[in-house]
């Protein structure tokens, strides 16, 4: 045993030695309004050549500072970019850690810059690689910008009305609109879990500061955010417990509750005009922070800049799986290949070899797409694809899911629940704190069983089915409240008889689902909510009247999944989600401020009769006739 353990370590590459190939510099770049940007560049030692730049900006800090400390791993997506030879930057974004000035949460975009002061993301970039191309030695001048997340937020807004020497970007899991549909609100209802978690951490700084950035030291003094959360009651109270005055980014975001003027100028997609460089948008089909962030930067793209080389990958990962995981499986569900691996070395970085140093044509489609359930990667001219067509899913009596709109007349093809906000169906089915990404592929069988979750299903499917695109749902329902959610959820039945060798991958002991095969897994495929005080619109709050019927149209982002033949598709809908949203007390009242006697039971009813026809709109590919 030792002798192979000795050869398995012997054949083990070694780790590449940052600093004995490239040299450490910092740097204050002054912007066009005088406050000064801390850049890190790593340059290559090998003077002999010219290198192209790979820049990422984030509020999360380039340290470890000082010329001596190296670090630079999380810099470039992988270190295949520190062999290939780029000189790699860094930018802390204005008032975050070393660098000067004030830090805003989701820079607005200013179109029109009338004097110095009027500075943008898209203004500090303009200046950062100025004066990179001015002052630094050694480079082609081509720039390339990526960043995952919030720096993927930076790198779609740095290049508006981009500098000619921005050859390439890759925003990755990119912010595009905090309020619709990334981490703040889905369907006007609060991620709590998640913003909660996020906000423990990431609090407002002195500047300049080289206090390095601490995740995950907040103790929930409960093993269980369920429990925790329900104890605390309403947001307000919530919110005390991350400290006096309480963090006021969390603050900010229970304050303005609806699509208000707060949100509307923090929304990047309008203003993605005039994007001179190669873009390849990246994301994950279950990234539960950003998913819905890359479809919308690319879509703008797409629409404002034609002509332009403009791509989309989405991947099996979660948030930033592909450079943090090995793609191959979340939770119990097996992705059949190590789909970080093809991505880095197949896309990613021929992507910008070809963009920033003059290679070979990467020969990157459109879109490249993933496609869960068949665990292949897809190639597509156009997303969503043309041979996707829309077709209809209707809830039908008696639980059942299909294709044929229901007959029944007035008075009859009504379900009924009672939602209680005291006891409000979990996200995930044990245990948690925070926000798990399993969760987005979790066994939804501890929902399926419960009162308050209405369940429709599909008879078992005869041919595998495809589901490319975008996903919308129009619901018809009622409620005896003044205010309800209603979460639509997309699963994935798997058999009862799989075969031993389908099992999917074993749990990671962190996340323990409640059992360990995948015979009759429900597994979540997509879901969504929407809070009825905004059916009229996100920015129009308005009192729901009890017994009155409504049409509420629910928006679920893309999908790009094959329903295998001998499976089953479900749709579940419930008025609850705990701890992932927050809780609706059922009353038209300010939620941040609801007392306990404004948490109170409803009945909600949904429709599917022939005129009020309760639908999913999916868009198929080889459709059942």
């Amino acid at each position: 045993m030792a002798a192979l353990f000795s050869a398995a370590a012997r054949s083990a590459p070694e780790p590449y030695d940052l600093k004995a190939n490239y040299t450490k510099y910092e740097y204050r770049i002054a912007m066009r309004d005088g406050k000064r940007l801390f850049t890190v560049v790593y340059q290559p030692k090998d003077a002999s050549k010219r290198y192209p730049l790979l820049m990422t900006r984030t509020p999360y800090s380039c340290g470890p500072y000082g010329e001596d400390h190296y670090g630079g791993w999380g810099l470039v997506p992988s270190e295949e970019f520190y062999k290939a030879g780029y000189i790699v930057v860094c930018q802390d974004v204005r008032g975050r850690n070393m660098s000067e000035g004030t830090f805003t949460e989701m820079t607005p975009h200013v179109a029109q810059k009338k004097s110095k002061n009027d500075v943008d993301e898209s203004s500090d970039m303009h200046d950062s690689v100025q004066w990179l191309i001015d002052h630094l030695p050694n480079h082609n001048g081509r720039v390339g910008i990526w960043g995952n997340s919030y720096p993927g937020f930076y790198s779609a807004a740095s290049i508006i009305d981009s500098h000619p020497a921005i050859k390439a970007a890759s925003p990755q899991a990119p912010i595009a609109d905090y309020y619709r549909g990334d981490d703040g609100y889905h369907g006007g209802a609060f991620m709590l879990a998640h913003n909660y978690g996020f906000f423990t951490s990431f609090k407002p700084q002195e500047n300049p500061t080289s206090a390095p950035q601490r995740w995950g030291s907040f103790s929930y003094n409960s093993g269980d955010a369920y429990e925790y959360f329900l104890k605390l009651g309403n947001l307000s109270s919530i919110a005390k417990t991350l400290g006096t005055p309480g963090n006021p980014y969390f603050n900010d975001l229970i304050e303005h509750d609806s699509y208000d003027a707060h949100w509307k100028p923090r929304s990047i997609a309008p203003h993605l005009n005039n994007v001179r460089a190669a873009v390849l948008t990246v994301g994950g089909w279950f990234d539960a922070e950003d998913l819905p962030g890359p479809l919308a930067i690319y879509r703008s793209i797409e629409a404002r800049n034609p002509g332009i080389s403009n791509q989309i990958v989405m991947g099996p990962w979660r948030h930033g799986g592909w450079f943090r995981t090995a793609g191959k499986s979340i939770g119990m569900v097996d992705f059949g290949q190590k789909s970080s691996e093809y991505f880095m070395k197949q896309i990613l970085l021929p992507f910008f070899e070809q963009h920033l140093r003059g290679g070979s044509d990467a020969k990157l489609a459109e879109a490249t797409m993933f496609e869960t359930g068949s665990n292949v990667w897809r190639q597509y001219p156009s997303w969503p694809p043309a041979e996707a067509k829309p077709r209809k899913l209707y809830l039908q009596a008696g639980g059942k899911l299909g294709w044929q709109a229901p007959t029944e007349g007035a008075g009859a093809g009504i379900d009924s629940y009672v939602s209680d906000p005291a006891k409000p169906v979990p996200f995930i089915g044990y245990a948690a704190l925070g926000m798990p990404a399993e969760y987005m592929v979790s066994d939804q069988r501890f929902a399926s069983t419960r009162p308050d979750v209405l369940v429709y299903q599909s008879e078992v499917l005869e041919s595998d089915l495809t589901v490319a695109g975008p996903v919308k749902a129009r619901l018809y329902v009622s409620t005896t409240g003044t205010d309800s959610d209603f979460i639509v959820k997309l699963i994935d039945v798997y058999p009862h008889n799989r075969a031993e060798e389908e099992k999917g991958a074993a749990p990671p002991p962190d996340v323990p689902p409640p059992q360990l095969t995948l015979n009759g897994y429900q597994q979540l495929v997509r879901g969504e909510p929407l809070r009825a005080r905004f059916r009229k619109g996100l920015d129009k709050p308005e009192a729901v009247t009890p017994g009155e019927v409504m049409a509420l149209d629910i928006e679920l982002p893309d999908v790009n999944h094959n329903f295998r033949r001998g499976h089953k598709l479900m749709v579940q809908v419930q008025s609850s989600w705990f701890p992932l949203l927050d809780r609706n007390p059922q009353r038209f009242v300010r939620i941040r401020d609801a007392r306990p006697e404004d948490f109170q039971p409803a009945t909600q009813q949904l429709f599917h009769t022939a005129a009020q026809a309760s639908a999913l709109e999916l868009r198929v590919i080889d459709a059942p006739q």
